[in-house]
């Protein structure tokens, strides 16, 4: 819609608003509570019932002494008839100040109209909120991708496939706690603010606390707080929360995003790699009603595949690659077409190659198992390649899904490879963590899934932000 003709548009709604502020008409009442949802009036039809409903209007056909529209909640909508001699003078008088968008309650009958709709025939008809913008596209759908983004609640008023989405999201949050719950798992809440970022490899955001007159950062992972639980006595956690990485945006990443972590004392990589499958494939049967997921482009039905990164990495680059000297393994992936950094380690290289060729083609469920240590430096390493770590990666539709492993509890094991990972500098050490590791941590298996790539495969979205209510976004620079 034209700049212009939107502020034309808003100019009548405020005048509208003025006309009934004028006439003593409350334009934003809040003396009305629906009795049920419009879903709930069409499911439970009957002629001559009684019923109150609300919801916005996303339909208005004015017919001089008679009006229909639609009010449309948050699971349907229901059209309300409206004739003056019903409401009388007073009543009728707020009937002409209104514009689509606006949210309006209705009390009435329940009736079928000539063309079979079924209806509400009003005696009472209330203002809840007058809307002073007009809706997106005359209820068309919204269309503009950065609109979507940017002001969500236009997209969901507009676009009920987005709506519905949502919707699945909330159930697939909930399945996952009564799953694990059912399992005997107990949900915790770990800081999000962390004096030390770790768990992952990965740039966090800073922040300042001025009573304390320290830096904090936002954390990044989950799970060096939830293994001090395990050393506590804990045996069965998990903790579904954001975490916020400070690197860069992609269909695939958002600063900000949810995951789930979840830890078992006595479990291993073989324990959560069962634990994870029968999740998701509840997680699909309860919500969808199938095991196959993403517009039916996924099967979670059949076993899942596991396949060894060696083996992966050798079918697309040699059988020779991992005794390869670095310099060759460089020359090698620029012929795959990717950009290896002069400084990377040849781990490095090798998870590149991963990453950029073979990932995008895992498309049906698959395990990808026992990855290079250096890579996973909170994993055990296995006991028939010490190069090694039992560590599975769960991919599905081109991406990582879960990852999964056994957990190191040798306290000085877990130093060395952390101090590793840190590039030799003690100070990134998480001290703390490493004291309650040397108080004793049972044997465990952990894993952790990205709710929002989850969802992302269950429902078939294309973006990580159609999964987000509101992901990050630059500023306008208005």
């Amino acid at each position: 819609m034209p700049v212009e003709e939107t502020h034309q548009l808003i100019a009548q709604r405020r005048e509208k608003l003025k006309q009934m502020r004028a006439s003593g008409i409350n334009p934003f009442a809040n003396e009305f509570q629906p009795a049920e949802t419009a879903q709930h009036v069409k499911a439970h039809f009957e002629e001559g019932r009684q019923t109150r409903v609300a919801g916005r209007i996303t339909a208005l056909r004015l017919m001089g002494k008679s009006i229909f529209c639609d009010l449309t909640d948050q699971t349907d909508r229901i059209q309300v008839y409206i004739q003056k001699q019903s409401l009388g003078d007073e009543q009728f008088e707020v009937i002409k100040h209104l514009d689509l968008g606006d949210i309006a309650g209705a009390r009435g009958t329940l009736f079928t109209t000539k063309t079979g709709e079924k209806s509400v025939k009003v005696s009472e008809f209330v203002l809840l909120a007058k809307s002073l913008r007009p809706p997106p596209e005359k209820w068309h759908g919204l269309q503009d991708v950065e609109t979507r983004y940017r002001q969500r609640y236009l997209d969901l008023m507009s676009n009920p496939e987005v709506r519905e989405l949502f919707f699945k999201r909330s159930k697939i949050v909930s399945e996952i706690r009564r799953f694990l719950e059912g399992r005997g798992y107990i949900e915790v809440e770990t800081p999000m603010m962390q004096a030390v970022p770790g768990g992952a490899a990965a740039k966090p955001f800073v922040t300042q606390h001025e009573a304390l007159g320290c830096p904090f950062y936002l954390r990044i992972a989950l799970e060096l707080y939830l293994k001090r639980l395990l050393v506590g006595g804990f045996e069965k956690v998990f903790e579904m929360g954001r975490n916020f990485r400070n690197e860069g945006l992609s269909r695939k990443h958002n600063p900000e995003f949810t995951m789930l972590e979840a830890y078992e004392a006595y479990g291993n990589f073989e324990s959560m790699m069962r634990l994870v499958e029968d999740l998701i494939r509840h997680v699909a049967q309860a919500v969808f009603g199938t095991l196959k997921v993403g517009g039916g482009r996924i099967d979670l039905g059949p076993e899942w595949e596991r396949k060894r990164y060696k083996d992966l990495i050798c079918n697309v680059t040699s059988p020779e690659w991992f005794g390869w000297p670095r310099a060759k393994k460089i020359e090698k992936a620029r012929q795959l077409n990717l950009k290896p950094e002069p400084d990377w380690e040849s781990h490095e290289i090798t998870n590149d190659v991963f990453e950029k060729i073979i990932e995008p083609g895992l498309i049906q469920p698959v395990f990808v198992t026992h990855l290079p240590k250096e890579l996973v430096p909170l994993a055990k390493a296995s006991k028939d390649d010490p190069d090694v770590v039992d560590v599975f990666e769960l991919c599905i539709n081109g991406q990582e899904i879960a990852p999964g492993y056994s957990e190191q509890n040798d306290p000085i094991e877990q130093r060395e490879r952390l101090l590793h990972q840190a590039a030799g500098h003690e100070q990134k050490l998480d001290e703390d963590f490493l004291t309650a590791l040397e108080h004793g941590m049972p044997p465990a298996g952990g894993i952790g899934i990205g709710i929002d790539r989850l969802v992302m495969m269950l429902t078939g979205a294309d973006s990580i932000r159609d999964v987000i209510f509101f992901p990050q976004l630059k500023p306008r620079e208005d």
